[in-house]
């Protein structure tokens, strides 16, 4: 089946978003995540577009940015072909790391490029990651509260509208806030605490370290994992092992 035409905007303004295959961690540590956004900044500078925001997630990534120069795939082929070669060569892994092409979806006026914002800045709130979205260290959303310090995003678009006061009262908004606070939580355990029992029990750091291990030694440890509270959910987003396997141990 042939695969759908990515829509175009024709403001040339998209919100995109990438995610690990199998959903796996794409971002194991602080250092990937630092990398990452290092690279967002070398490619800007070649491919000319503008980030107007940025959350870095774990398995996935948000951006919300203005194409100029370079189409939206050149682009992408850049930022992803310059990762996954560093992260392969930092993991000793081969293969692709994320999954399939890239997702986007055109932002057309000024009121929805608002309300992407604001959603990215919310997933780390949404996934029970910290309560409130500035106390994210990976997402772009300090860059509004000091944009004299940041070299990365393009913030002067947003604050030309709002100032740093209301950009904080407009997060604070959300829609989606009040149901926060009613809907059950995806995970008992945060994915840091997760990842401790995951190293202990493993004596595994990474995704693709738990991997690279027997089928019948790797499976004992996610009987394991399940037993210390962990949900299918987690251990395949945190180890990179499918939801199909997971499900049999």
């Amino acid at each position: 089946m042939a695969r759908q035409a990515r829509q175009l905007s024709s403001t040339g303004v998209y919100h995109i978003m990438l995610r690990g295959i199998n959903q796996q961690s794409i971002l194991e540590e602080e250092k990937d995540n630092i990398k990452f956004i290092e690279i967002l900044k070398d490619c800007m500078i070649i491919s000319g577009y503008k980030l107007y925001a940025y959350c870095l997630m774990g398995n996935h990534v948000h951006l919300l940015m203005k194409v100029e120069e370079e189409p939206l795939a050149q682009i992408f082929k850049r930022i992803c072909g310059r990762y996954v070669y560093w992260y392969n060569a930092k993991y000793q892994r081969v293969g692709h790391l994320l999954q399939g092409r890239f997702k986007s979806e055109p932002v057309e006026d000024e009121g929805s490029l608002l309300r992407v914002l604001r959603y990215i800045h919310q997933n780390p709130v949404k996934a029970g990651l910290v309560k409130n979205a500035k106390d994210y260290p990976f997402s772009s959303y300090h860059c509004y509260m000091k944009p004299r310090d940041n070299q990365l995003v393009d913030t002067d678009f947003v604050l030309n509208m709002m100032n740093s006061k209301h950009f904080e009262e407009y997060h604070n908004e959300y829609t989606e806030d009040n149901l926060l606070h009613t809907i059950e939580r995806r995970f008992t355990l945060t994915d840091e605490q997760a990842k401790g029992i995951i190293r202990i029990v493993s004596k595994c750091s990474t995704a693709p370290e738990f991997q690279q291990l027997e089928a019948k030694v790797r499976n004992s440890y996610i009987r394991r994992f399940r037993q210390e509270g962990l949900s299918i959910r987690q251990i395949n987003r945190l180890t990179g092992v499918s939801k199909g396997i997971i499900e049999r141990c």
